[in-house]
This record gives structure tokens, C-alpha cells and sequence, in this order.
């Protein structure tokens, strides 16, 4: 994998900016693609959204809950031709993993008011932990899609387990950073009274707090003011936020996170197709920021996962002063995740 500073409004295909708008409708090279926590707030509407998806030829839905397969059998009645598989429980994860192209990874407890990302990382790492070790063994060759937060540690975390494993191959391993781009798309849309659908808007980094950098100089035709311009990239890193208080108690991110993590699936599917020029942001090992193994950019997928990666291309002052800002914390955040497996596994 290569790093290469480029204008990031200058690798965008027309492909990947056509898929903003929902699932690309060329006729596909299907594929099998597992969801692991498909019982879950994000798990059922990605589920759903992915039986959708003419590009997966079968699809496998396993949760420790045991509604698992009725959640399965809910969503094989949808016309479209994947054919769905219900598993529930840990003894059957290698058997839901078996040989799937894509693995999607929604599973873990959701974030409730108070908590940060960093509150999740004691369950939630055991978890993706114990689920890269599964998918070593059942699908080796598969691409591990990570939602599961705190994604800045939850990445290293199954990435350490599968070198452990002697299954890890980097191009192959990505976290979901998608939701940040597309709130990004929204909230600019509005502010610079933009068609949301059309924007496609660079955001590094990592998948938490002050680690989401929007690159709002970078997109074309756009003028913001300072403040405008530091609220903005506020409330796209912590867009979460305000989803969790929004529902009082009752969640955290779930619509738009499933159709984020089944935008960012497609983006796969498509270039495991064969289909060239897919550029789309994600959190993977990475030489784009030095001392930091992993970290978001604009990344080009192939038949084999990572193709390339792209570098930042030029920031304003404003954005580097963020990163500066930034790279500790994912620093932190990576180093953790690392230790993590060191000490447990």
C-alpha cells in the first residue's frame, strides 16, 4: 500500500459519487456477506438494507440473541434473491462465518447518555476480539468491515488477534468511518444550500470526538465563514452526540449508521466485482501520519481490498491545527487497542 498526496476532490469517481444516492444499480458479481450482531439497533436495518443489495448472493445474519432467527426469516421475505441464514449463539459463529466474502461487524453495546466511545472499549473489545479470531479460522480471506466503537481501538484490536492468528493481511481490514462523511454531507448541504446527494466530503482521521476532521476547504464550490466553518466541523465530530441526547436514554445512532455501514459494504462489493475507481474514506492501517499505524483517509478499493491509499492533499490552517489536535488522542486510542491484545490474548 502506497501513500500519496492528492486533492481529495480530484480521486472522487463518478461511481463512488453516483452511490450517494443509494446502492450502485450495475448488474453484480454476488457475493456471500455475514452480518455479526444482527439482532442489534444497527444489526436489523443493516440487515435489511444488505438482503437489498443485489450484489450479495447469500447472507448470513448471526447475533448471541436467540431471536437471531426470526430476525433472519423477517428479512428473507423481502424480493430481492439473497438467500438468508439465521444463527444465534456462540457455538454457531464459525458456522455463520463460513467462507463469507465480507464480514460486517455491528456488534457490541451501544453507547447511552455520559458515555464516551472509550466507556465501550472493555466489552466491545472482547467482542470484535473474539470475533477475528472466529473469522481466522472460518473465513480467512474475508474483509472484516469494523462498526463496533470505539473503532479507533476496535481496528488495531482485530488486527493484532489476526497476526496473532496468522490471518492478517491489512488490505483487508477497515473501520466504518462512512456515517461521519455522510453527516458531513448533510449538515454542509444545508448550510451551503448544496443537493446532500451530490456532496461527497472528505473526513480523516479516526471515528471519535475530535479525531473526525472534516476537510471542508477541500470541496469544491463551497465558502464558509470562520465560524461557520468551526461549527460545522463541531457538529460533524460530535454528531454523534446528538443522536444519543436526541433520544434520551434510548440509544445511540442506529438508522444512519446501518446505512452508512451498508453504503460502505457496497463500496466493497463493488470493487471485489471488479469494478474500478471506488474512492471512499476509512480507518485502516495507514503510513499517511507518522507514529500512527492506523488512521481515515480517502482509501482506493480493489478485487483484493485496499488498493491504495490516498493522502490528505492540502490542508488549511484551520484543518492542520485539528489534526495537530487530533493525532494524539488516536495515538492513544491505537496503543490501547494494541495492549489490549498483548495482555489478553
Amino acid at each position: 500500500m502506497t501513500a500519496a498526496g492528492v486533492v481529495l476532490t480530484s480521486v472522487k469517481s463518478e461511481p463512488a459519487a453516483r452511490s450517494s444516492r443509494g446502492f450502485h444499480a450495475t448488474v453484480p458479481k454476488q457475493k456471500k456477506v455475514a452480518v455479526v450482531g444482527a439482532a442489534g439497533g444497527i444489526g436489523q436495518p443493516l440487515s435489511l438494507l444488505l438482503k437489498m443489495n443485489p450484489r450479495v448472493t447469500a447472507l448470513n445474519l448471526y447475533d448471541l440473541a436467540p431471536v437471531t432467527p426470526g430476525v433472519a426469516a423477517d428479512v428473507s421475505h423481502i424480493n430481492f434473491p439473497a438467500q438468508v441464514a439465521g444463527f444465534a449463539g456462540e457455538e454457531s459463529l464459525e458456522s455463520a462465518l463460513k467462507d463469507a466474502d465480507i464480514v460486517v461487524v455491528p456488534a457490541g453495546v451501544p453507547r447511552k447518555p455520559g458515555m464516551t466511545r472509550d466507556d465501550l472499549f472493555a466489552v466491545n473489545g472482547s467482542i470484535v476480539a473474539n470475533i477475528a479470531k472466529a473469522a481466522a479460522k472460518a473465513c480467512p480471506k474475508a474483509c472484516l468491515l469494523i462498526i463496533s466503537n470505539p473503532v479507533n481501538s476496535t481496528v488495531p484490536i482485530v488486527a493484532e488477534v489476526l497476526k496473532k492468528s496468522g490471518a492478517y493481511d491489512p488490505r483487508k481490514v477497515f473501520g466504518v468511518t462512512t456515517l461521519d462523511v455522510v453527516r458531513a454531507n448533510t449538515f454542509i448541504a444545508a448550510n451551503q444550500n448544496m443537493d446532500p446527494t451530490k456532496l461527497n466530503v472528505p473526513v480523516v482521521g479516526g471515528h471519535a470526538g475530535i479525531t473526525i476532521l472534516p476537510l471542508l476547504s477541500q470541496i469544491q464550490g463551497a465558502s464558509f465563514t470562520e465560524e461557520d466553518k468551526a461549527a460545522l466541523t463541531q457538529r460533524i465530530m460530535f454528531g454523534g452526540d446528538e443522536v444519543v441526547k436526541a433520544k434520551a436514554g434510548g440509544g445511540s445512532a442506529t438508522l444512519s449508521m446501518a446505512y452508512a455501514g451498508a453504503l460502505f459494504t457496497d463500496y466493497v462489493l463493488r470493487a471485489l466485482g471488479g469494478e474500478k475507481g471506488i474512492v471512499a474514506c476509512s480507518y485502516v492501517e495507514s503510513d499517511v501520519v507518522k507514529n500512527l499505524s492506523h488512521f481515515s483517509s480517502p482509501i482506493e478499493l480493489g478485487v483484493n481490498g485496499v488498493e491504495k491509499i490516498h493522502g490528505l492533499g492540502k490542508l488549511d490552517a484551520f484543518e492542520q491545527k485539528k489534526l495537530e489536535e487530533a493525532i494524539p488522542e488516536l495515538e492513544a486510542s491505537i496503543k490501547k487497542g494494541v495492549e489490549f491484545v498483548a495482555k489478553n490474548y
